[in-house]
């Protein structure tokens, strides 16, 4: 039919180089002012986990996690800092600088006109938040170090699962900005993040909570980020992990075809 834009069909030849450009083309349209945000990005889980974690940790002690290793309250909090400041740094890029692109910006609109798919265009998007959220994954890692809350040997272990939960929640964030009609819907984003990041195992175990709230709470993906980078840092043992990884990757996965698509309705319509 005459007038009628089809979706072009998803061709995975060339897509990683087509991917890759969409990355390359955020990091030459940085400016000098986006370090200072990627420094108060990084400080915000350091303040709470010196605030809290060595603050509130001076009157609560240690505690003793499922497995039954000890640990203190600093090193219980810091993977926990570390996973949110990884959900945090992904988040800032796939949902804020995501939406202005594509509703306000119409850079995606451009982007379309060449071989570039939509799904290619999440991909190089979260490619790029990951950058971002690597890097505050980095500084925490070395924080957690130089405080001795972990070891070097599991810090580098930890890395590659604080990346996974970058890119998780990077996908996630990224469907979820299709659905936005306006700034004003980011307020209701910004709540669950946060109702996210205090009731996720961060502070006190999904123990203490009543039965309930605490199966809630074990399905949030957050708790499952918390939980298996918490199991690396002080070195639980058991396969538990292998569900939080699993949990992870389907989010990933989930979340990168639904922003492609919705992305291919918005962009062709």
């Amino acid at each position: 039919m005459v007038g009628l834009v089809l979706p072009r069909l998803v061709s995975f030849e060339g897509a990683p180089r087509r991917s890759a450009s969409v990355a390359e083309r955020n990091l030459a349209a940085l400016k000098s002012a986006y370090w200072l945000v990627l420094i108060s990005g990084f400080l915000e889980p350091v303040l709470y986990l010196f605030s809290i974690g060595i603050g509130v940790g001076a009157l609560v002690g240690d505690l003793t996690l499922p497995g039954g290793r000890v640990v203190s309250y600093a090193g219980f909090v810091a993977p926990a800092m570390l996973a949110s400041s990884a959900m945090t740094g992904a988040l800032a890029e796939t949902t804020f600088n995501f939406f202005g692109k594509m509703k306000y910006m119409k850079l995606y609109d451009g982007i379309i006109a060449t071989p570039v798919q939509p799904f290619e265009i999440a991909l190089g998007e979260l490619g790029w938040a990951m950058i971002r959220g690597s890097l505050y994954s980095a500084a925490f890692l070395v924080v957690m170090v130089v405080m001795d809350l972990t070891s070097v040997g599991r810090a580098v272990t930890a890395f590659p699962a604080a990346v996974l939960v970058g890119f998780a929640f990077g996908a996630l964030g990224m469907a979820v900005a299709t659905f936005m009609r306006s700034w004003q819907d980011f307020d209701l984003m910004g709540s669950a993040q946060f109702t996210l990041f205090l009731f996720s195992g961060t502070f006190v175990p999904a123990e203490a909570y009543p039965a309930v709230l605490r199966w809630v709470v074990e399905l949030t993906p957050l708790y499952r980020s918390v939980h298996l980078i918490r199991g690396i840092s002080v070195g639980a043992t058991g396969w538990s992990w292998l569900l939080d990884v699993a949990y992870l990757l389907v989010l990933t996965g989930v979340g990168l075809l639904v922003a492609s698509r919705r992305m291919g309705r918005l962009l062709y319509k």
